[in-house]
């Protein structure tokens, strides 16, 4: 039995995070991007996000080429070929190269929108295990070590498990040696976002002396040769993001010994079926998973929560509360973190109602078209 979708609706929406985001990409404080809603023939409606930035420097992916892609090529595909699970969105879009987060929209909202005829939550239609998960937080760069410090301790106070910095060259060994020193047990991760070389392979071999649970993706974005190259002379284990697109990527990886953690971002690898495909070989292959966050609104956010609750993903990912970003989410209840910990909800589909006024009060463009 397919689908029996009526329309595709883009929601493009606007939002002003609480904070301006600092990596060793560039500054950003407000967020452009889509929420794709999949809507049958009999009302059910399922719910995307787009992930990717107006500036393509995490990917060459960017909202407007999202748009592009989605309207012009991936709503045709699902219009000519029907489909009767989501499972089926991946294998149909991987005719087009590339274009991950435009294909994971499109999916995400499939997947929802199939949990939802299903009256399953969308945790349990991907095969997750857990009733909660287990969230850290991801901070940026700060002005001063002293501000740092004072974030990390607040975030702490709330429970978080586990605390991601970012580092850049000129902002990274001295400046987490100052954490350590204030808090030598939290569990601690520094995120680099390609932004060194093997030519700063004995600065890259000090972190070994600070108990690092890992060192996020430190060469290029596409890289898995030096990375590989690099984690036989570092005793911290090296996590991959950037560079894994897909299943093969982390097969490769893997093989080469390029990394002993893996990422998981559902737009990076094109969609949900993908992500469940890298989880399940990195679990064959002893190799843990985390859910990387792309600074989501609530769908997004859903969704991560959704895919953490498979068991591979054992340690703790980006998914932070709504509040960490938003004054006002476009879901209700908002997603919530308590003691650093987020119950995975038990509902039809992602678990969370889209604010239909918060929806409006954000949204700068809407787009229908006819299935």
């Amino acid at each position: 039995m397919t689908m029996n979708f009526k329309k595709i609706i883009l929601h493009r929406l606007q939002m002003r995070m609480i904070f301006p985001f600092t990596t060793s990409f560039g500054t950003m404080q407000d967020k452009e991007f889509f929420i794709v809603e999949a809507v049958d023939t009999n009302g059910n409606r399922g719910f995307g996000e787009s992930v990717s930035f107006p500036i393509p420097w995490y990917t060459e992916e960017t909202v407007k080429s999202n748009k592009d892609i989605i309207e012009d090529f991936l709503i045709p595909m699902l219009r000519e070929h029907p489909i009767s699970h989501p499972d089926e969105v991946f294998p149909l879009f991987s005719r087009l190269r590339g274009n991950n987060m435009a294909k994971s929209a499109i999916e995400g909202a499939v997947w929802d929108l199939y949990a939802k005829q299903q009256g399953i939550s969308l945790a349990k239609a991907l095969g997750g295990e857990k009733q909660q998960i287990d969230v850290g937080i991801s901070i940026g760069i700060q002005p001063t070590t002293k501000d740092l410090l004072h974030e990390i301790e607040g975030f702490l106070e709330q429970g978080y498990k586990r605390i991601k910095l970012k580092i850049k060259p000129g902002h990274d060994v001295e400046m987490l040696r100052e954490v350590r020193k204030v808090f030598p047990d939290t569990p601690i991760m520094a995120d680099a976002n390609s932004a060194y070389t093997l030519a700063d392979i004995e600065m890259l071999k000090q972190m070994d002396d600070l108990n690092l649970l890992m060192i996020e993706q430190p060469l290029q974005h596409n890289d898995i040769i030096d990375h590989a190259k690099l984690q036989k002379e570092i005793q911290t284990p090296i996590c991959l993001d950037e560079s894994i697109h897909s299943l093969y990527d982390a097969q490769k990886a893997i093989e080469l010994g390029s990394c002993k953690i893996i990422n998981i971002k559902v737009g990076r690898v094109g969609g949900l079926s993908e992500s469940v495909r890298i989880h399940d070989y990195c679990k064959e292959h002893n190799i843990p998973v985390w859910c990387g966050g792309m600074l989501e609104a609530g769908v997004g956010r859903a969704h991560n929560v959704a895919i953490t609750s498979l068991s591979n993903f054992t340690l703790p990912g980006d998914t932070a509360g709504s509040n960490r970003y938003w004054e006002k989410d476009i879901i209700k209840p908002e997603v919530i973190v308590e003691d650093g910990i987020i119950h995975v909800p038990a509902g039809p589909g992602i678990g969370y109602e889209v604010d239909e006024d918060a929806l409006e009060e954000f949204r700068i463009e809407k787009l229908e078209y006819e299935m």
